[in-house]
């Protein structure tokens, strides 16, 4: 058997009833084919989280929240866009690559830093006869 599956505006009209008192747990049961135990379930819901609607420290939090997001998936896909181009730029030589990686960097790791430029990581210890270090 599947589960009901109620709207915000459901559960709001049943819990709503439930507070006002007016009608038994059983009667809401009835007109809204709601089990007693879920009715008192969102009543107790509403009640818990009533406070918390009218606080305006929650709303600048969300707020906040949102704006923070959003700057950083906005930060995320303008470091792909770089990250993209910068590949499409790397295109040379294993050679040229190698120069680019940092082996004392404390920032990223070297196995980090072949996998962005596309260089195999044994490719920095491995010289072909007659290269030199």
């Amino acid at each position: 058997m599947q589960r009901k599956r109620h709207s915000a505006e459901v559960k709001a009209k049943v819990a709503l009833e439930a507070i006002k008192g007016q009608k038994t747990a059983n009667e809401i049961a009835a007109e809204y084919g709601v089990h007693p135990t879920q009715i008192a379930q969102w009543k107790k819901q509403v009640l818990d989280e009533l406070p918390q609607f009218f606080s305006q420290r929650r709303v600048k939090e969300e707020r906040a929240e949102e704006e923070l997001t959003a700057a950083l998936y906005q930060q995320v896909g303008q470091l792909k866009v770089e990250l993209d181009w910068v590949k499409k730029k790397l295109n040379g030589s294993v050679e040229e690559k190698r120069r680019w990686i940092e082996l004392e960097s404390a920032e990223m790791s070297i196995a980090r830093q072949c996998q962005l430029v596309g260089l195999a990581r044994s490719s920095l210890y491995y010289r072909p006869v007659g290269e030199q270090a």
